[in-house]
């Protein structure tokens, strides 16, 4: 086995470099004392962070330097090739993991030791022997086409923002991807505000055999046509003339559908499945898969890598896993409910190398892995485990039947449809209708309605007589488009073709915190600053941010990692057109907002246009400085939330989600009275109170102040009390053992004093702190421990 010691060494071995410790744990277990696995934890190089790192009159060539953090990383990996035999780079299995391979290979590159690249679709022993024994060479195409992408988002967010920095304030950023998903929010934000909702009614009718079933039917002909009833008169009218008529079954049709069996899960797939069925944010689904790619502990077995490579836009499958599930359906199930394969093609900007998502071992059921995965893995396993299984298996089959009963003058025709399964096939797996409707509508502008089945009597027969025994009139509006959730916007890009799997997970959440966006019950709506944005950016770069501009950038993307085209011809043809738009609009910016200012009601001269701070808006005069009439329109500051969380120091008030200069926290609604705050880790999870630290009589070295004791992951340490301003640090083994002794006792009563707070909900339920703060608001409003965001606003606005 490979040396696990804390500086390893690859003397007279082969190096095999990987992205995380995770991954390189998991390979370890595989292979034997001849190679070595060391993890570069993820990019080693970067462009520059304070510059667009793009040299403009050399051919557009990026230039990178060595992440701020990572010169250990890099040095150990110099150490390292230099005392091996070969060098194999096992990275991602995407453009992103291409372009670490290539930078690592370029630092090494010293050492003179053959380099080559290994991929691994899946992290188990077959996968990880085979592609050692076939090594490949670094695939430049790729690499050029993840730095030609690199290079448009710079461009975008060095050359918009600035000009974004001018019209509204500082800070703010443009993004050519995230750019135009705001700009789909708000449109469609625009379109749910102009819609005028139009009432209809439809009339439904109960109807009772002889052997006296009844069952439940919808009017859909009056007089041969279909009917438009749009008063509470006309419904009243139509259903004074039903009255009193005889009835009779007029017509039965009865006929076999099949339900093909779903495709296995791409990206964009799984994270719309995970957000509607488990509630799941993109990023979470994809952190939750990276864990299960790069390997769980199963006990015996060791670190074992559960699913294929989860970033993909393939729905392909390989021949020996199609072969292992058949038997695995034929022994649980029977050989009846194979299927073909259900396979499906690559998308159009697929990268095939990969499979769908799919369990490595189909003989691996959830039910087996559970002891050995989070709640969170273990629903997300289970999801693509019956996903990929049901895609195996043979169709479903269901007998459809209608039934149209029908007035003896045949003016009025009300219809029932029932359902029959006659063959079950994949449902016997994968029954969620709901999900799998969602993914067959092409647009997302509407929500799902079912097609309502009622269950018909078990002997009818044409002609049979009929007593009604219920009419009904239901007065309905028609609805205005959906507002995207994280599932319908990830669908609506993927429909576009904009973005890539890798992408998807940070469009939401980017906008969310450029505070362009808001997550109201699982509904993304955009702020007042996220429109302004948007409205500013597309009359200044109409052509820019456009869907279908931005849809063509993305198959030029796919050429340049095909061969057919190259980096500098798309980055020209890109930026030169950006470059003459922007060097006008700089002087001259378009801003709608203030397209009909008015006449200065002080000086008469400049007029009341709109001005942005980080606070609000306001409308100032255009002749300022001379004139400074001002006058308040809105804020951006966001409200304080309801998160549903009590205060665990005073017991009585509620936590509030608000937003400071360091981003969101929580906060005591008792402020000033208690001011209790708990703060929020990188994925938005609410931090557990720490214990304060100990004040010890030993002095910083540096400044003469009292040093506090603490406890960490790697046990008890000593820092300045003086920090950040002083960051001295004394090390443990440098104490004598009493004195360690007696900081540890001290550390033992310390703790007792300050037992843990456990942090609870308002019904007193423990806060799940596994969840970003955004999915406990929305589970408190579900409980109805608070009050929905936007019913609050309506309640205030009426107040």
């Amino acid at each position: 086995m490979a040396s696990k010691s804390a500086t390893p060494s690859a003397r007279n071995r082969t190096l095999i470099v990987v992205e995380s410790p995770s991954k390189a744990k998991t390979i370890n277990k595989y292979l034997g004392d001849d190679y070595t696995v060391y993890a570069s934890v993820g990019h080693i190089k970067d462009l520059p962070k304070k510059e667009i790192g793009i040299d403009f009159d050399n051919h557009y060539e990026p230039r990178y330097e060595v992440i701020a953090g990572k010169e250990k990383v890099v040095r150990q990996l110099k150490k390292l090739a230099g005392e091996a035999n070969e060098v194999l780079i096992a990275t991602d299995p995407d453009r992103e993991g291409e372009a670490i391979a290539w930078h690592i290979s370029n630092e090494i590159e010293f050492a003179k030791k053959p380099v080559f690249r290994v991929l691994f679709n899946e992290i188990t022993k077959n996968a990880i022997i085979e592609s050692v024994n076939n090594p490949k060479q670094i695939d430049y195409r790729l690499v050029r086409s993840q730095q030609t992408r690199q290079g448009l988002d710079k461009i975008v967010g060095y050359k918009i923002s600035p000009f974004l920095w001018n019209v509204v304030y500082r800070g703010l950023s443009a993004g050519r991807v995230q750019s135009v998903a705001l700009r789909l929010i708000c449109e469609r934000e625009t379109e749910i505000e102009a819609f005028t909702p139009q009432e209809y009614w439809t009339i439904y009718a109960d109807f009772t055999t002889d052997a006296g079933e009844t069952f439940r039917t919808k009017l859909v002909k009056v007089k041969g046509d279909k009917p438009d009833i749009t008063s509470g008169e006309e419904a009243e009218a139509i259903a004074s003339a039903i009255q009193g008529r005889l009835f009779a079954i007029g017509e039965i049709v009865p006929k076999v559908l099949q339900r093909k069996q779903p495709l296995p899960f791409t990206t964009s797939l799984l994270q719309q499945a995970a957000s509607n069925q488990l509630g799941f944010g993109s990023q979470k689904t994809m952190r939750t898969a990276q864990q299960l790619y790069e390997g769980i502990d199963l006990g015996p077995e060791g670190a074992t890598g559960l699913i294929t490579y989860m970033r993909t836009d393939s729905t392909r499958i390989s021949g020996e896993a199609v072969a292992q599930a058949h038997d695995y359906i034929s022994q649980q199930f029977g050989p009846e409910y194979k299927g073909f394969g259900s396979q499906g093609k690559a998308g159009k900007n697929a990268q095939d190398a990969h499979e769908a998502i799919r369990p490595t071992s189909v003989t691996r059921t959830p039910e087996s892995l559970r002891r050995h995965l989070t709640p969170d893995q273990f629903r997300l396993y289970e999801l693509i485990w019956k996903r990929f299984v049901a895609a195996m298996m043979a169709p479903a089959k269901i007998e459809q039947t209608r039934v149209d009963v029908e007035d003896h003058q045949k003016e009025f025709v009300f219809r029932a449809t029932g359902n029959k399964v006659l063959f079950p096939g994949f449902f016997r797996v994968y029954d969620d209708q709901q999900e799998l409707e969602y993914e067959a509508q092409k647009s997302t502008r509407d929500e799902i309605e079912k097609e309502q089945m009622v269950k018909l009597p078990e002997k009818i027969s044409v002609s049979d007589q009929l007593a009604m025994s219920a009419l009904d009139r239901k007065q309905s509006f028609t609805r205005p488009p959906a507002r995207f959730t994280e599932a319908s916007l990830v669908k609506e890009l993927d429909n576009y073709g904009i973005g890539r799997p890798s992408t998807y997970a940070s469009i939401f959440s980017t906008l969310q915190e450029r505070r362009y966006v808001e997550l109201q019950k699982k509904k993304i709506i955009p702020t007042e600053l996220g429109r302004d944005v948007s409205t500013i950016l597309v009359a200044n770069f109409p052509d820019l941010f456009n869907v279908r501009f931005t849809a063509e950038m993305e198959d030029e993307l796919d050429k340049v990692a095909s061969g057919d085209d190259e980096y500098e011809k798309v980055l020209d043809a890109f930026y030169r057109p950006l470059e003459s738009v922007l060097s006008h609009r700089k002087s001259d910016p378009l801003i709608p907002q203030n397209r009909d200012a008015v006449i200065c009601q002080k000086c008469g001269k400049g007029h009341m246009v709109v001005k942005w701070t980080t606070s609000g808006k306001f409308l100032g005069c255009s002749d300022y400085p001379k004139c400074k009439n001002v006058k308040a329109i809105t804020t951006n500051k966001a409200k304080p939330k309801e998160t549903g969380v009590r205060c665990p120091s005073c017991g009585e008030g509620h936590m509030l989600l608000r937003n400071g200069r360091f981003g969101p926290f929580l906060a005591c609604s008792n402020y000033p009275k208690c001011n209790t705050l708990l703060n929020l880790s990188k994925l938005r999870h609410i931090e557990p109170i720490k214990v304060p630290p100990v004040t010890t009589d030993l002095a910083c070295a540096k400044c003469g102040a009292p040093m506090y004791l603490r406890t960490g992951k790697r046990g008890l340490w000593l820092g300045c009390s003086k920090f950040p301003k002083c960051r001295g640090r004394l090390s443990w083994n440098t104490l004598d053992e009493a004195t360690q002794k007696r900081l540890e006792k001290a550390m033992d009563e310390h703790m007792a004093a300050h037992p843990a707070v456990t942090i609870t909900m308002l019904d007193g339920t423990p806060a799940p702190m596994n969840l970003p703060i955004e999915d406990i608001i929305t589970r408190a409003e579900d409980a109805g421990l608070i009050t929905a965001a936007s019913e609050q606003q309506e309640a205030e606005a009426t107040a």
